[in-house]
Protein backbone atom coordinates (compact mmCIF):
# COMPACT_ATOMS: atom_id res chain seq x y z
CA UNK A 1 0.00 0.00 0.00
CA UNK A 2 1.52 3.44 -1.51
CA UNK A 3 0.78 6.28 0.56
CA UNK A 4 -1.08 8.23 -2.20
CA UNK A 5 -4.05 5.08 -1.87
CA UNK A 6 -5.06 6.33 1.16
CA UNK A 7 -3.91 10.11 1.81
CA UNK A 8 -7.04 12.04 0.85
CA UNK A 9 -4.36 14.94 -1.03
CA UNK A 10 -7.50 17.83 -1.33
CA UNK A 11 -7.20 17.61 2.47
CA UNK A 12 -3.77 17.94 2.80
CA UNK A 13 -2.92 21.01 5.58
CA UNK A 14 0.12 22.24 5.16
CA UNK A 15 -0.64 25.21 8.03
CA UNK A 16 -2.88 23.70 10.34
CA UNK A 17 -4.21 26.14 13.09
CA UNK A 18 -4.32 24.43 16.32
CA UNK A 19 -2.60 24.53 18.94
CA UNK A 20 -4.04 21.17 21.67
CA UNK A 21 -3.90 17.77 20.20
CA UNK A 22 -7.16 17.40 20.70
CA UNK A 23 -7.78 20.87 18.54
CA UNK A 24 -5.62 19.52 15.86
CA UNK A 25 -8.19 16.06 15.69
CA UNK A 26 -11.27 18.10 15.65
CA UNK A 27 -9.47 20.40 12.88
CA UNK A 28 -8.11 17.31 10.66
CA UNK A 29 -11.54 16.02 10.93
CA UNK A 30 -13.32 18.82 9.96
CA UNK A 31 -10.79 18.88 6.74
CA UNK A 32 -11.75 15.10 5.68
CA UNK A 33 -15.04 16.95 5.91
CA UNK A 34 -15.23 19.51 4.10
CA UNK A 35 -13.51 16.90 1.31
CA UNK A 36 -16.20 14.71 1.99
CA UNK A 37 -14.15 11.93 3.02
CA UNK A 38 -16.21 11.80 6.11
CA UNK A 39 -19.60 12.47 6.82
CA UNK A 40 -20.48 15.74 8.61
CA UNK A 41 -23.20 13.47 10.46
CA UNK A 42 -20.18 11.30 11.95
CA UNK A 43 -18.08 14.16 12.96
CA UNK A 44 -18.55 13.65 16.78
CA UNK A 45 -18.48 10.37 16.51
CA UNK A 46 -15.46 10.03 14.72
CA UNK A 47 -13.25 12.59 16.81
CA UNK A 48 -14.75 10.67 19.90
CA UNK A 49 -13.36 7.31 18.61
CA UNK A 50 -9.62 9.26 17.61
CA UNK A 51 -9.37 10.74 21.61
CA UNK A 52 -10.51 7.55 22.71
CA UNK A 53 -7.50 5.69 21.05
CA UNK A 54 -5.22 8.70 22.29
CA UNK A 55 -6.04 8.00 25.88
CA UNK A 56 -5.31 4.26 25.33
CA UNK A 57 -1.79 5.76 24.54
CA UNK A 58 -0.43 9.12 22.59
CA UNK A 59 0.10 8.33 19.15
CA UNK A 60 3.15 11.20 19.28
CA UNK A 61 5.45 8.79 18.32
CA UNK A 62 8.87 11.55 18.56
CA UNK A 63 10.97 13.58 15.83
CA UNK A 64 8.09 15.72 15.45
CA UNK A 65 5.28 13.48 14.37
CA UNK A 66 2.13 12.10 15.85
CA UNK A 67 -0.33 9.51 13.96
CA UNK A 68 -3.73 9.42 15.67
CA UNK A 69 -5.80 7.07 14.00
CA UNK A 70 -9.00 5.41 14.71
CA UNK A 71 -12.33 2.71 12.83
CA UNK A 72 -15.18 3.75 12.42
CA UNK A 73 -18.23 2.46 10.93
CA UNK A 74 -19.02 5.41 8.64
CA UNK A 75 -15.51 5.25 7.29
CA UNK A 76 -15.36 4.08 3.46
CA UNK A 77 -12.14 2.05 2.99
CA UNK A 78 -8.90 3.58 4.42
CA UNK A 79 -8.61 7.45 4.96
CA UNK A 80 -5.88 9.67 5.77
CA UNK A 81 -4.51 12.86 5.75
CA UNK A 82 -1.44 14.96 6.48
CA UNK A 83 -1.62 18.11 8.69
CA UNK A 84 1.81 20.06 9.33
CA UNK A 85 2.03 22.61 12.44
CA UNK A 86 4.53 25.47 12.08
CA UNK A 87 4.68 26.32 16.08
CA UNK A 88 4.03 22.65 17.07
CA UNK A 89 1.40 21.11 18.97
CA UNK A 90 1.72 19.12 23.06
CA UNK A 91 0.80 15.50 21.93
CA UNK A 92 1.81 13.88 24.67
CA UNK A 93 5.14 12.88 22.60
CA UNK A 94 7.30 9.62 23.62
CA UNK A 95 10.55 12.02 23.13
CA UNK A 96 8.25 15.30 24.73
CA UNK A 97 9.26 17.54 22.23
CA UNK A 98 6.43 19.33 20.07
CA UNK A 99 4.64 17.42 16.97
CA UNK A 100 4.65 19.45 13.99
CA UNK A 101 3.93 16.87 11.41
CA UNK A 102 0.47 14.47 11.58
CA UNK A 103 -0.84 11.66 9.45
CA UNK A 104 -4.39 11.32 10.72
CA UNK A 105 -5.70 7.87 9.64
CA UNK A 106 -9.36 6.59 9.86
CA UNK A 107 -10.37 3.12 8.79
CA UNK A 108 -13.77 1.32 8.85
CA UNK A 109 -13.41 -1.55 11.49
CA UNK A 110 -14.14 -4.17 9.02
CA UNK A 111 -10.73 -3.31 7.19
CA UNK A 112 -8.03 -4.11 9.88
CA UNK A 113 -5.49 -5.87 7.48
CA UNK A 114 -5.92 -2.32 5.28
CA UNK A 115 -5.49 -0.53 8.29
CA UNK A 116 -2.16 -1.60 9.80
CA UNK A 117 -1.02 -2.33 5.79
CA UNK A 118 -1.64 2.25 6.04
CA UNK A 119 0.32 2.36 9.71
CA UNK A 120 2.88 0.22 8.02
CA UNK A 121 3.62 2.23 5.17
CA UNK A 122 3.10 5.61 7.50
CA UNK A 123 6.11 4.00 9.75
CA UNK A 124 8.50 3.19 6.97
CA UNK A 125 8.41 6.53 5.57
CA UNK A 126 8.42 9.15 8.46
CA UNK A 127 11.76 7.08 9.66
CA UNK A 128 13.32 9.10 7.11
CA UNK A 129 14.77 11.91 8.80
CA UNK A 130 15.03 13.36 5.21
CA UNK A 131 11.28 13.08 4.55
CA UNK A 132 10.41 14.28 8.04
CA UNK A 133 12.73 17.12 7.79
CA UNK A 134 11.28 18.71 3.87
CA UNK A 135 8.06 17.56 5.34
CA UNK A 136 7.99 20.13 8.46
CA UNK A 137 9.78 22.64 6.03
CA UNK A 138 6.61 22.48 3.32
CA UNK A 139 4.67 25.62 3.09
CA UNK A 140 1.92 24.59 0.14
CA UNK A 141 -0.19 21.62 -0.12
CA UNK A 142 1.77 20.72 -3.51
CA UNK A 143 4.82 20.15 -1.90
CA UNK A 144 3.62 18.12 0.78
CA UNK A 145 1.96 15.56 -1.84
CA UNK A 146 5.33 15.92 -4.10
CA UNK A 147 6.77 14.44 -1.21
CA UNK A 148 4.77 12.21 -0.25
CA UNK A 149 4.86 10.98 -3.65
CA UNK A 150 8.46 10.97 -3.80
CA UNK A 151 8.47 8.76 -0.10
CA UNK A 152 6.24 6.32 -2.21
CA UNK A 153 9.05 5.74 -4.83
CA UNK A 154 11.31 5.55 -2.37
CA UNK A 155 9.45 2.47 -1.04
CA UNK A 156 9.18 0.74 -4.25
Amino acid sequence: MKLMEFIATSAIMPDLKADTARGAIDEMVGQLITTKAVSAKDRRKVVDAILRREKKGTTGFGNGVAIPHAKHEGIKGVVGLVARSAVGIDFAALDRRPVHLLFLLLSNPDQPEQHLKAMEHIFRSIKSDHLRRFMCQASTREELVALLREADEDAG
